[in-house]
């Protein structure tokens, strides 16, 4: 009897993963680019992707916190027999049939704090913007804890092209394409008993 293929990621987390995808390529390209000598008018585009992005995150936490488990990518006993199996081949791996593998876990963990750091510094940084809905407040902060906010923006998003690179590496290898399908349909080609969403 053939096995029907299952949905490993939900429409709304495809959704959230593309959008966020997209904020972050449009922040990282409007932060770099005038750096690298392209001249265009960046500020608009950048904020807004910021805006986009942190509505994305507040959006991903309601889902994690009261419609999914948070267990899923917590890092379990499990996985660290499976990282003991990694370092001393001898020992054998706990096979189980988990949606995410350690390595899944730890990216994800490191993404998630980067992206959050990004996002409170770049709300901050909306205050020192005119926009469409409200007029620069600068004062909020003193020039010194401004220079930190700065500072911890920019390095994150330096340690972010890092992780995106990573990201597409590990996505385009061939023992990972089923992964690159299912977060693009939704269904990739796995056994019945891997975890839904």
């Amino acid at each position: 009897m053939s096995q029907q293929p299952i949905e490993r990621h939900a429409p709304p987390e495809r959704l959230f993963h593309w959008t966020m995808a997209a904020s972050v390529i449009i922040c990282l390209a409007t932060a770099f680019l005038p750096i690298l000598g392209f001249e265009f008018d960046w500020v608009d585009p950048h904020w807004i992707a910021g805006v986009v992005l942190i509505l994305a995150i507040i959006f991903h936490l309601w889902r994690v916190f009261f419609r999914l488990e948070l267990k899923e990518m917590s890092v379990t006993k499990t996985d660290l027999t499976d990282l003991k199996a990694i370092i001393d081949p001898t020992l054998k791996s706990d096979e189980t049939d988990r949606k995410y593998d350690l390595g899944q876990k730890l990216y994800h963990l490191a993404t998630a704090a980067l992206i959050i750091s990004l996002c409170l510094t770049g709300g901050l940084m909306l205050a020192k913007l005119d926009t469409w809905f409200w007029d620069r407040i600068p004062g909020i902060l003193s020039d010194a804890q401004w220079g930190i906010v700065y500072t911890v923006h920019g390095a994150t998003a330096l340690c972010l092209i890092m992780m995106f690179i990573l990201h597409l590496y590990f996505s385009f290898l061939p023992e990972h394409r089923q992964l690159l399908i299912a977060m693009a349909s939704g269904n990739p080609n796995l056994k019945k008993g891997t975890h839904n969403e």
